[in-house]
């Protein structure tokens, strides 16, 4: 029996995190005295690591001042967090579909995401999903991507190779680390990239909702 590798993004993929996001970096740029950007804007950068976000929300500031701007992110999301306000809401279909795949003997799952270690763990907590991937890839032990470290990692956790490892993902840093990787992606359109994004960053396949992904992931063989 060979081994499926299917490595899912987090936020705009399994959690809506949106609101969360652009509340974090609205408060970050707010109490440093600086112009926070769009929501719009902040969406855009959903999936990268945190200071390569800020980088690309504020080009024009220090490495200083970034980094003083990403402490402050950290600390009003984690507040948030511990408080019990943050709402990260499951896509529809998500549990059902993770959970049935989790139970698959020919398939691994793992995580690669934008996200701190610390958030997963906060997500897998809600969720009760310590036992269903096996490989977790995160922006603070990992480069951010679109490099591929987070799948190569993966794969060299697992010993799968790129032709059995799927990146499902909403974004185009998602599909370019794939691509980066040599490994299938997947997109989805409900998260934060437009469905012409992902096609252009090398989206090999697309998906409008998790009954159709777990349709199109167990065709894989």
């Amino acid at each position: 029996m060979s081994l499926k590798l299917f490595i899912f993004d987090c936020d705009g993929t399994i959690v809506d995190s949106q609101h969360v996001i652009v509340e974090g970096m609205d408060h970050a740029f707010g109490v440093n005295d600086m112009q926070a950007p769009t929501a719009a804007a902040t969406r855009s950068i959903i999936g990268l690591s945190l200071p390569l976000a800020i980088e690309m929300l504020a080009p024009d500031i220090s490495i200083e001042r970034r980094d003083i701007l990403v402490e402050s992110y950290k600390d009003h999301v984690i507040s948030q967090r511990e408080s019990g306000s943050t709402q990260e809401s499951l896509y529809d279909g998500a549990r059902e579909v993770i959970e049935a795949l989790s139970q698959q003997d020919d398939v691994l799952l793992g995580i690669a995401t934008g996200k701190a270690y610390r958030g997963v763990l906060h997500m897998f907590d809600v969720c009760g999903w310590h036992d269903h991937f096996v490989t977790v890839q995160t922006a603070d032990r990992a480069p951010s991507k679109p490099n591929p470290g987070m799948i190569l990692q993966a794969m060299a956790q697992t010993g799968v190779g790129p032709d059995s490892t799927y990146m499902i993902g909403d974004t185009s840093y998602d599909m370019e680390m794939a691509v980066n990787a040599g490994v299938t992606g997947v997109g989805v359109t409900w998260g934060y990239h437009s469905d012409d994004i992902l096609t252009g960053a090398g989206a090999h396949h697309m998906v409008d909702d998790y009954k159709a992904l777990h349709t199109l992931l167990n065709s894989f063989s």
